[in-house]
């Protein structure tokens, strides 16, 4: 990788030269093969949570066994990431464990409302970030946090500490500055620093039936086994989620966003039936090229091998059934609440964007909230972190035009522009 001011190259995608660091953490994790036998992660997600009781577990157990069977079947996997997989199910149980204690103390948190919230649906690199933490610097909203995403539910007697900061925030950037130290050129393709705005589906892990777990390892099984499941349901159990959040720490009124939405409108709409949705649209050649990059990027510490063609054929494969069942399932989502923005006319546009936004939701935009937006605007320009050069061409064999040929569909149905050529 090299790197000017401004932008990125990546001279040894597919065949990454380590660093020194990357070496030594890889040498370090590859010595001990990690064990996700199911039976231990729940004893230690037990113990770490103090209650034992799931609750709700109506085919959980077969959930989280395709999730572990899946992640097995793929053999490239460094002992690293297979341990923060391992990492990743324990906490998710433990997770679960204190959502259902929560619940038992507090029944009268499944009936808080979640009412009008405003809802981004867009493919990963699309403007969904920007549009969703831009939304989110309206004081009066409630969004979750990279840092509460992963541990929503505080573990009991894990207090703030002597300065009042929670120590789920504590943990949480303590993992962020360890990546920006093994692997620094996150930030500028998707920066999951502490504050910044994530997905709600990463509380729908904790029902084990989210699209999340193709983002972390080749799982086609998983995804196979995940687009097979009742959303309705499960969309359900992540409404519960979000208000148990508004239990702990409101006000009520939510922004979510995820590219997971774009297949499952159907169970979005009907979980949250007041909603305003706004869709954002992109070249799709933008999204795979981004994506893959930054699936290859990470995959020198997670795989023995980065496979280019693999990841092409894969992420081309997923964001076309995304996209077409956005394009099929459009019309669920009333006109009247929802907005279409293209991503060459979101920069530079968005307040105006946001007033027809508001307005469809019959929300008030005050001048104290306008404020706060251009506040957000004037701190986060694009390109803040830098900007990634990217080569289809070089890295993965694949010219723009070719690959954009698989999209014609989208195009016809959104205003989108092609991008590069």
């Amino acid at each position: 990788m090299s790197s000017g001011a401004a932008e990125l190259h990546f001279d040894d995608l597919t065949a990454p030269q380590l660093t020194d660091v990357q070496q030594q953490i890889l040498d370090h994790t590859e010595s001990r093969q990690v064990d996700l036998n199911i039976d231990r992660m729940v004893e230690e997600a037990v113990a770490e949570a103090g209650v034992d009781d799931f609750a709700d577990t109506d085919g959980l157990w077969e959930r989280v066994a395709a999730y572990v069977g899946a992640i097995e079947a793929d053999d490239g996997l460094t002992q690293l990431i297979r341990g923060t997989l391992r990492q990743r199910i324990v906490r998710l149980l433990r997770n679960r464990l204190s959502l259902t204690d929560l619940l038992k103390r507090h029944p009268e948190i499944e009936s808080i409302p979640i009412e009008k919230p405003f809802i981004v649906v867009g493919m990963p690199r699309s403007g969904t970030t920007h549009l969703v933490n831009l939304l989110a610097a309206d004081p009066r909203r409630r969004a979750l946090p990279y840092w509460e995403s992963q541990e929503p539910l505080p573990i009991p007697g894990d207090g703030p500490d002597v300065y009042g900061v929670d120590p789920r925030y504590t943990r949480a950037k303590a993992e962020h500055d360890a990546m920006m130290v093994s692997a620094p050129a996150t930030a500028a393709m998707h920066d999951r620093y502490p504050e910044a705005i994530e997905e709600e589906v990463e509380v729908l892990d904790l029902d084990f039936a989210a699209y999340v777990l193709e983002w972390h390892a080749r799982v086609p099984g998983w995804r196979d086994y995940y687009l097979g499941l009742d959303q309705n349901r499960h969309y359900g159990y992540m409404k519960k989620v979000l208000q148990a959040l508004t239990f702990l720490r409101g006000p009520r009124t939510w922004v979510l966003k995820s590219p997971q939405h774009c297949e499952q409108l159907g169970p979005l709409m009907a979980t949250f039936p007041d909603a305003t949705v706004a869709f954002t649209h992109r070249d799709p050649v933008a999204v795979v090229q981004s994506a893959i990059t930054m699936m290859a990027y990470s995959d020198r510490l997670r795989r023995r091998n980065i496979e280019p063609q693999w990841l092409l054929d894969y992420w081309t494969d997923r964001v076309e059934r995304l996209l077409g069942s956005c394009v099929r399932d459009r019309g669920l989502v009333p006109a009247e609440r929802s907005i279409d923005i293209a991503f060459h006319h979101l920069n530079g546009h968005e307040l105006e964007l946001l007033d027809d936004l508001y307005g469809r939701a019959e929300v008030e935009l005050t001048s104290k909230v306008r404020r706060a937006f251009h506040k957000y605007l004037d701190g986060n320009p694009r390109g803040k972190h830098g900007a990634v050069r990217y080569d289809l061409q070089r890295h993965f064999g694949v010219s723009p035009d070719e690959l954009r040929s698989r999209f014609a569909f989208y195009f016809e149905r959104f205003d989108v522009r092609p991008e590069g050529h």
